[in-house]
């Protein structure tokens, strides 16, 4: 394998495979059913039911639209994770990265800069900070797992050294209503993050699912040498990857900051758990190479629905925690469970 390689333009399609599936089993008929996305979407469907029907308030359109706004952060952030994740890759970062332009963009605000020239400094600050990450792992080889954890802590120093302790709010009234679930989109209970997240996952499941590009993630996640033995631009690839999760990160901070209408250092701390886990749930695996959009999406609803149901019935934030770190082992466990005992099976029925 030498560098040249890498950097050779795609054969075509057929080298990589189309990753359909999130672990469970594969074919048209009833067995479409066994797969283990397509069981997250009838457990959210499931939970959504038995919310409405046990817990007074949960149906309403107030708290629909509320639930909503409150996952907008980790779903956005879900979107360039799952991909990253197809690919054999993860960015822990991503918390530390919306505190990061949080905080900057808080600093900012408060030496008087217009607001409409922070939303775009912050997020060529996350490309960049995607792009360190996406370097370290690309040109100087070492893992995504390493590199992001180092950048986590770095990232969230640096929001400390922006802004230090301190809270800036204030913010202008008209982002900080369209960041708001007050004010969804007209005719509709959708917040409008909600429905910018809507717009980029339906393209995020084009670019994954019906194209060469989408192809090349499952394929780099299935086996990356074979994948760059087929032409595809693997360091290119994680490098694009890395710096667009930077970016949505950054974006998120936006959100973040004018949702609660408060810049700190320490905003979002802990939420790169709640993405990996609503991915992981979601059914894309870990390893890479497997997984559906739509998996990743009724992960993030369901936690999101999870999460609302526990509010509304007077659960702590920690049992929240709890469940939400429950979910992340059972969804990482499972399918491995699963597929144990399928493989066990297999062997019983070929020495019979």
């Amino acid at each position: 394998m030498t560098p040249a390689a890498d950097e050779t333009a795609p054969t075509g399609a057929a080298a990589a495979p189309s990753g359909g599936g999130g672990g469970g089993a594969r074919g048209g008929g009833a067995g479409r059913f066994l797969r283990w996305d397509t069981a997250v979407g009838i457990l959210l469907i499931a939970v959504m039911l038995a919310g409405a029907g046990t817990t007074d308030g949960f149906a309403e359109i107030t708290n629909l639209s509320a639930a909503l706004n409150d996952i907008a952060e980790i779903a956005l952030i879900a979107l360039p994770m799952t991909l990253l994740v197809v690919a054999g890759q993860v960015d822990l970062s991503v918390a530390s990265m919306l505190g990061l332009s949080s905080a900057l963009a808080g600093a900012l605000w408060d030496a008087g800069w217009a607001f409409e020239l922070i939303v775009p400094l912050c997020l060529v600050v996350g490309v960049l900070g995607g792009l360190l990450n996406g370097w370290l792992v690309t040109r100087v080889g070492l893992p995504a797992l390493a590199v992001t954890i180092g950048t986590l802590t770095l990232y969230r120093g640096l929001a400390s050294v922006v802004l230090g302790n301190k809270a800036v709010s204030d913010f202008p009234e008209a982002y900080a209503q369209w960041a708001s679930y007050t004010e969804p989109v007209p005719g509709t209970f959708i917040p409008y993050p909600i429905a910018v997240f809507i717009v980029l996952a339906v393209l995020a499941a084009v670019v994954l699912h019906c194209t060469a590009a989408g192809r090349a993630l499952f394929a780099i996640g299935a086996q990356e040498d074979a994948a760059r033995f087929a032409g595809i631009r693997v360091r290119r690839i994680k490098l694009a990857l890395f710096a667009v999760t930077g970016f949505m990160a950054s974006f998120a901070g936006i959100v973040y900051t004018l949702r609660y209408g408060s810049a700190r250092a320490d905003n979002g701390l802990g939420l790169e758990l709640v993405v990996i886990a609503s991915v992981l749930l979601g059914g894309i695996d870990f390893n890479g190479g497997k997984g559906t959009l739509g998996g990743a999406v009724a992960g993030v609803l369901l936690i999101g629905v999870l999460n609302n149901l526990l509010t509304l019935n007077d659960i702590s934030n920690e049992i929240q925690v709890i469940v939400t770190g429950v979910l992340l082992v059972a969804s990482v466990l499972t399918p491995r469970v699963i597929a144990l005992v399928t493989e066990r099976r297999d062997r019983r029925a070929a020495v019979t």
